[in-house]
């Protein structure tokens, strides 16, 4: 009997994540391909990816922000300003009302909600505002907080820890194959969310089933 839903945050709740780098990308002026490029040049230097790092909460944005725009100046010739990164990026990214709304419809049914997200320290006062998360979720297990993210097991067993269940029990919901393949390994029923209209079919059958 699926007794809980734990759901990603951004891509989910949101619009795509990848609506937020582009917007970023036209912000600054820097080709599509550079920051791709600069992400690369930066785990090359550092010997692990900054964003893991950043989502982790071993690096502050800053160093992370600093780290890329290095690379950026050496790949453009020119030096790039990434400051207020987070803000515009959340900016560019709307909520998912529809989801919401249909998480609280499960929610008022007695479903219980926990939130899984790979996130950063200094971004939470801008994601949280986008929707009221605390009116349904009963607790979120942050990456940047807890030191380590998707898709370790170790995140997948805080959640569960907190939420005091099995695996077995719940359903995941994420955009991102290698999270969803993570947690059906550990046990849990999963939906690969690619639109609101799949997610809700989707999970409608996995709590009919119960």
């Amino acid at each position: 009997m699926i007794r809980a839903i734990v759901s990603d945050f951004g891509g989910v709740l949101t619009t795509p994540l990848s609506t937020g780098f582009l917007r970023i990308q036209d912000d600054v002026g820097v080709p599509r391909d550079a920051f791709r490029q600069a992400m690369i040049a930066a785990t090359a230097a550092d010997g692990i990816n900054p964003l893991y790092r950043l989502e982790t909460g071993e690096i502050p944005e800053q160093a992370f922000l600093a780290a890329l725009e290095r690379q950026l100046a050496d790949i453009l010739g020119h030096e790039v300003t990434l400051h207020g990164f987070g803000e515009r990026y959340l900016a560019a990214l709307d909520p998912n009302d529809e989801l919401f709304a249909y998480y609280r419809r499960l929610h008022e049914r007695g479903v219980r909600f926990a939130m899984l997200t790979n996130n950063v320290r200094e971004w939470e006062p801008h994601w949280r505002a986008k929707l009221p998360i605390d009116d349904i979720f009963e607790t979120v297990v942050d990456s940047a907080f807890v030191g380590v993210r998707k898709p370790d097991p170790a995140i997948y067993a805080i959640a569960l820890e907190r939420l005091e269940l099995p695996a077995g029990e719940c359903v995941f919901i994420d955009d991102l194959e290698r999270n969803v393949v993570a947690a059906r390994e550990l046990g849990f029923a999963t939906v690969h969310f690619a639109d609101t209209e799949q997610a809700i079919a989707e999970l409608d059958a996995l709590l009919a089933e119960g």
